[in-house]
């Protein structure tokens, strides 16, 4: 059995025949450029995507935590006493509690 001449002759011929064709290499090749990469690539825009979907949910909940916030600060306004007695223990015996309301 005698070498061939070209070591990638041989390699050229294990190829599958549509691979065989210089044409279709070039544009298997272009499109693994494409793909994988290049600089705007599938992979690239995949996870872009992900960061996109990260953030709209991220966003979807601060929204959400605000809306909270403005009930609670709402409540709060009407509130008050309520509110220092339950977070911070102001009750105790013999004592008066006096609110100051301050003018914006």
């Amino acid at each position: 059995m005698a070498l061939p001449s070209n070591p990638w002759q041989a390699l050229w011929q294990r190829l599958p025949a549509p691979l065989q064709n210089r044409y279709y290499l070039a544009l298997l090749v272009f499109f693994f450029l494409l793909i994988f990469l290049d600089k705007h690539s599938m992979w690239t825009q995949w996870r872009l995507h992900r960061a996109q979907q990260r953030l709209e949910a991220d966003r979807a909940y601060y929204e959400q935590k605000i809306l909270e916030a403005k009930e609670e600060a709402e409540d709060f306004e009407l509130t008050k006493e309520k509110f220092a007695r339950e977070h911070y223990y102001m009750k105790r015996a013999n004592e008066d509690v006096y609110i100051i309301q301050e003018d914006k």
